[in-house]
């Protein structure tokens, strides 16, 4: 067994192993959990010092499925987020979580093994499968079947290499209609807008852990499998659908920050902007630009880790206050001058400070989509300008003023638990802003080729029926 295999399968193991253990013990429970879950982070970050891995082997031979797992840069760090965020989901439920501990400390890691697997996942068939952990649209797999009818194969590998060298063709309308139906099931996962009304009731009803691996990992799942999937299966039908695709990335851009703006209740905030911060990551994505897809795939890491410490640190607000209405707070900042500066350095990354994270994933960003299209760029900073404005009056007005003896008698400053939860994730903002080449040259060899495969796959397309008498340059720059 390798590290990636050990790494894949332990958060499955330990979800077994908390099952076992005697539920009327939850003390017992929270430390097993937490210890088997920094084990796991431990693990995986012989991942990103050692040699590539990689597993291939027979599955279900009879259907041509594999048991096909693989790191590259566009993974290997998706991995190491989900491993990183699960042991802090654990210190932050430590109070909160009081009924069914056994059940939940259970299923937290459950969930790491589904997102771990999604991300390695190299055949298609065991992608659907580690997907289903968390849930999928049923449109999806028919998708996936259909590919296999075509193909006879599920592995990701063959089938972009078949695609390649052109011994698998799908005519226009057959990309266009498998675009879509990956495309809407990921966009739903993202969400993009209009697709996007299921989260802020999902993030009010969640536990804080909840939060966190919703909007750190799990959303991720949908930006990934758009990059992964999307771009270079169907690279004519991508193409062809950025203009609306890229107008809907920026309309849920400014439209999740104007509601954002108008929210009442902090963790609506939070969420509402997580709308707009992915908007950043499609409009990346769909530039078709180095700089573009570089910046999109840092910055589904960026969120994960700023919007990851946002639910966090509201999370410690509700446990003291019992509330999550703005109105309800006011002056913290004299009871609790640690939680205030922690909670400024968090609104500052998410606003894109410069040497903070976001600034990085935001700016490759802007500058993919203004190679491609100038008026791009110029609407979409409009989100970075009201993401300031709805952010700082947000703490504004739960951190500074007079304080009122219903906050200062519920307000205390951070624990050591607390500091041991959001420390990391300070350390990450800082690191990922000042030190992005620690990052970016492996999110590069894997965003390049990528992007390779885009324009190969259009040139065998235009050979493929259907395609011929068109030229590569419509074909390839259909934006």
């Amino acid at each position: 067994m390798n590290l990636l295999t050990l790494v894949l399968f332990a958060p499955l193991a330990g979800f077994l192993a908390v099952l076992l253990l005697p539920g009327g013990n939850p003390a017992l429970i929270r430390r097993v959990t937490l210890s088997l879950s920094l084990a796991i982070f431990a693990a995986s970050l012989g991942l990103a010092f050692g040699a590539p891995q990689a597993v291939d082997q027979p599955w279900i031979p009879s259907l041509h499925i594999r048991f096909h797992v693989q790191l590259d840069g566009l993974s290997l760090w998706l991995v190491l987020l989900s491993t990183f965020l699960t042991p802090i989901a654990v210190l932050v439920s430590w109070k909160h979580i009081d009924r069914r501990v056994k059940e939940y400390y259970a299923f937290l890691l459950l969930l790491e093994f589904g997102l771990a697997g999604v991300f390695v996942s190299m055949d298609l068939f065991l992608f659907y499968v580690f997907w289903e952990v968390s849930l999928v649209p049923m449109y999806f797999l028919m998708a996936i079947l259909y590919l296999y009818t075509k193909a006879a194969t599920f592995d990701y590998t063959e089938l972009m290499q078949m695609l390649a060298s052109g011994r698998l063709s799908l005519n226009p309308a057959e990309q266009l209609w498998l675009f879509l139906a990956f495309f809407f099931a990921f966009a739903i996962k993202v969400p993009l807008f209009p697709l996007h009304t299921w989260l802020p009731d999902a993030h009010v009803e969640a536990p804080t852990a909840g939060s966190v691996m919703l909007a750190s990992v799990m959303l991720k799942m949908g930006t990934y499998g758009i990059v992964r999937f999307c771009l270079p299966m169907f690279p004519d039908a991508a193409r062809r659908c950025a203009d609306w695709i890229v107008a809907l990335a920026i309309i849920g851009i400014v439209y999740g920050a104007l509601v954002s703006m108008v929210q009442p209740n902090m963790k609506k905030l939070v969420a509402y902007s997580s709308v707009s911060h992915l908007g950043f990551v499609v409009l990346g994505t769909f530039s078709f630009t180095q700089a573009g897809l570089d910046g999109a795939v840092y910055q589904m890491l960026n969120h994960g880790i700023s919007t990851g410490a946002l639910f966090v640190l509201v999370g410690f607000l509700y446990e003291r206050r019992h509330s999550l209405e703005i109105k309800d707070y006011g002056g913290v900042s004299t009871p609790a001058p640690w939680l205030s500066t922690v909670f400024l350095i968090t609104t500052l990354a998410s606003i894109g400070l410069p040497t903070l994270n976001n600034f990085v994933g935001e700016y490759l960003v802007l500058q993919g989509a203004a190679q491609a299209n100038f008026r791009w760029a110029v609407f979409a900073a409009l989100g970075v300008i009201l993401s300031a404005c709805y952010m700082l009056w947000m703490y504004q007005r739960a951190f500074y003023g007079e304080t009122p003896e219903t906050v200062r008698s519920h307000m205390h400053d951070l624990s050591g638990r607390e500091w041991a939860a959001i420390l990391p994730l300070l350390v990450m903002m800082v690191w990922m802003g000042v030190a992005a080449q620690t990052f970016l040259p492996r999110v590069s060899e894997s965003t390049s080729v990528i992007l390779k495969q885009t324009t190969v796959n259009v040139r065998f397309q235009v050979q493929a029926p259907g395609l011929r008498g068109r030229g590569l340059g419509e074909v390839a720059n259909a934006r």
